[in-house]
């Protein structure tokens, strides 16, 4: 099995999210990036070993086949959009995703410079996150977060793409949104109604039975299960993130790696149509999507060892340089007739 990146770790203090798109001419200096990460990661972490530094690199669909030329993975394709009748889960642009965590906030800025630097202009910024732990792993609301997380083999079962797609086995699917929270109207409800929109109780954590947990809870919206009635886990690294004078954005920075996609698209079809429709996640009357996007993580062999990059439409066109052998016409000649292959070919080149 080749090496994954080091997605699962203990839970970090702190984690900078980047959001990148790719600019117009900018493929082979994301290229450079993609292979120079790993190292750069291990030179930063190599001065404090014991702060568990990663540095995690994901592409997005459209930036695939921009970057290499071969197969790509089975299932990478575009963030959905889920539109309820009340919520809406937007999709919006995403390239590539920087995600860095560290238990020193100093290490994740030093490798995010290093990579913002060695791209330049090649992309172009379109979110960048720092998150933290606050307390014991609790959420801007108050509740603990990821705490149906998978542990051990289960975790790495969950997150890793097996024999179903060879060329990329060892890989991960990770899905993102940013969430904006209205801490007036979720502190204006009762505990009680709080610990109702998630299905768990907020001082000691413990999950409601399902006689009495409600319908449209946080959690019982968030349960997929394969046709066996097996739940499919996913891996959550969610972090709060927001400024303390409420000038600016607060809430969660969502993020969550599978084996595949289709889990976390049906977490979130169940979270904003409803399950059934109309019975939409209550957390979401509080707290608001603003972006979403998903990639793939490849491992770290992939990075090592990049495919080709696809030829370019210039090379695909150029005409050999080849010195002429042929005799000089004469202009008073008339021209030869056009021919064509039997094939359709026009015989020009790569032109047909």
């Amino acid at each position: 099995m080749p090496v994954p990146q080091t997605i699962l770790t203990r839970k970090t203090k702190t984690a900078i999210f980047l959001v990148l798109t790719m600019n117009d001419g900018g493929e082979n200096t994301v290229r450079d990036l993609l292979a120079d990460l790993p190292s750069l990661t291990r030179a930063v972490g190599s001065r404090a070993p014991e702060a568990a530094l990663a540095g995690i690199v994901s592409i997005g669909s459209q930036a695939w086949d921009r970057l290499f030329d071969g197969p790509r993975p089975r299932s990478l394709r575009p963030f959905v959009e889920y539109a309820g009748d009340v919520h809406i889960a937007p999709a919006t642009p995403g390239d590539l995703l920087l995600h860095i965590k560290a238990d020193q906030l100093d290490l994740c800025y030093e490798v995010g410079r290093l990579a913002m630097t060695a791209l330049g202009d090649a992309v172009t910024v379109v979110d960048e996150v720092h998150g933290f732990r606050y307390f014991d792993l609790r959420d801007l609301i108050g509740f603990v977060d990821g705490t149906e997380n998978p542990v051990g083999q289960a975790a790495i079962d969950a997150i890793t793409v097996g024999p179903e797609d060879p060329a990329f086995a060892g890989g991960s699917y990770v899905a993102i949104q940013r969430y904006v929270t209205d801490f007036d109207a979720w502190n204006s409800l009762t505990v009680q109604d709080q610990e109702a929109a998630i299905g768990r109780t907020k001082t000691d954590n413990v999950e409601m039975s399902d006689d009495i947990k409600p319908t449209n809870s946080h959690i019982a919206l968030n349960v997929v299960e394969d046709a066996d009635g097996n739940e499919i886990d996913v891996v959550r690294d969610n972090m709060p993130y927001g400024d303390v004078s409420g000038s600016g954005d607060r809430g969660t920075f969502y993020i969550a790696y599978s084996a595949g996609p289709d889990v976390t698209e049906e977490m979130l079809r169940k979270m904003f149509i409803g399950d059934p429709p109309g019975n939409y996640d209550r957390l979401l009357d509080f707290t608001t999507a603003v972006s979403g996007a998903q990639f793939f993580t490849p491992t770290v062999d992939f990075l090592d060892d990049l495919p080709p990059a696809p030829e370019s439409d210039d090379d695909d066109a150029a005409e050999p340089d080849v010195e002429s052998t042929a005799e000089p016409v004469d202009e008073a000649d008339p021209p030869a007739p056009t021919t064509h292959s039997s094939d359709g070919s026009l015989g020009i080149g790569s032109l047909h």
